[in-house]
């Protein structure tokens, strides 16, 4: 079965102090972070990458990024997500007035409705997820996903930490089967002084703790789901709102609901990401720790 890759990278990068973090070289040759996604989901056995970005970088990311894979060989689209792509039945006016924050990751994937056509795991372009993640992801999509019942990689919260601020997970319950219970958009997550465990507003949370990375593997008719959902999120919005329209919350409401099953697929690899300009230099070194182990080539593409 075809399987798709999903990179959503048209985010702001606000907290990254200017500039677009994701095309921040962290490579001995310029690589960027979605390069080594890229070719662990191409070694796993997707065969097609959909870029999600604005229009305002696309000249950009194609430099930087699409020609170079193309090249290569890489079967590659594009998606954008704008503000102002949104549906019919919105008072877009009143919407759009002031709003400079963009609809979530939810309003990004849905920017894929008519471009894809097939099983797709979508993932955040700024993060490093490791190579068992897009292998389970893989075996899991090509096993033939039922309607409605997704997967997600999940992560130990204690491999997702920065050490230079705060980052925001999605913290996770599991059944005795492996399935996903609920997820909860968590923000302000630091560091514990222990250098193992976390903090979420002066509280401990321990370090096994399962969290959500924004990996999720899904089917076309989710698009639909998106699609009504949108609609839905839209028409309770008031002017000047920021609320975002966000995959884990949607997915979550799914579960909750019983109108959806997810399967947790546990990764024991180590995440790392830029979310701050501080995090560069740590990836920059955890990347050529990689290549001198022999995980990556010195040049991927």
């Amino acid at each position: 079965m075809k399987t798709a890759l999903v990179v959503m990278a048209a985010g702001m990068g606000s907290r990254f102090k200017g500039g677009i973090k994701q095309l921040e070289g962290v490579g001995p040759n310029g690589e960027i972070i979605t390069d080594y996604s890229v070719y662990d989901a191409l070694e796993a056995g997707f065969d097609e990458v959909v870029f999600i970005i604005r229009h305002d970088i696309e000249e950009a990311f194609h430099a930087a990024v699409g020609q170079r894979l193309v090249k290569a060989g890489v079967s590659v689209r594009y998606a954008y997500q704008e503000l102002s792509d949104l549906p019919d039945g919105v008072d877009a006016a009143k919407l759009l007035a002031g709003r400079v924050k963009p609809w979530g990751t939810g309003h990004a994937v849905l920017s894929c409705k008519g471009i894809l056509d097939r099983p797709f795991t979508v993932i955040n372009a700024d993060d490093y997820y490791g190579k068992e993640a897009f292998r389970r992801m893989h075996q899991y999509l090509t096993d033939g996903i039922a309607k409605r019942a997704y997967c997600m990689a999940s992560f130990q919260l204690k491999n997702t930490l920065s050490d230079h601020g705060s980052v925001t997970r999605g913290i996770c319950k599991t059944d005795a089967t492996g399935h996903l219970v609920e997820v909860v958009e968590t923000k302000n997550i630091l560091k514990a002084p222990n250098g193992v465990d976390a903090m979420v507003d002066g509280a401990l949370v321990p370090g096994d703790t399962l969290v959500s990375m924004n990996m999720w593997g899904l089917d076309l008719e989710f698009l639909d789901v998106l699609e009504r959902g949108f609609l839905t999120f839209l028409q309770g919005q008031q002017e000047g709102g920021t609320e975002e329209y966000l995959l884990p919350t949607i997915i979550g409401g799914l579960v909750a609901s019983q109108s959806a099953t997810v399967k947790v697929l546990p990764t024991g690899d180590k995440w790392f990401g830029v979310t701050y300009r501080e995090d560069k230099q740590g990836v920059v070194d955890s990347i050529q720790a990689l290549i001198n182990q022999g995980v990556y080539p010195a040049k991927l593409f």
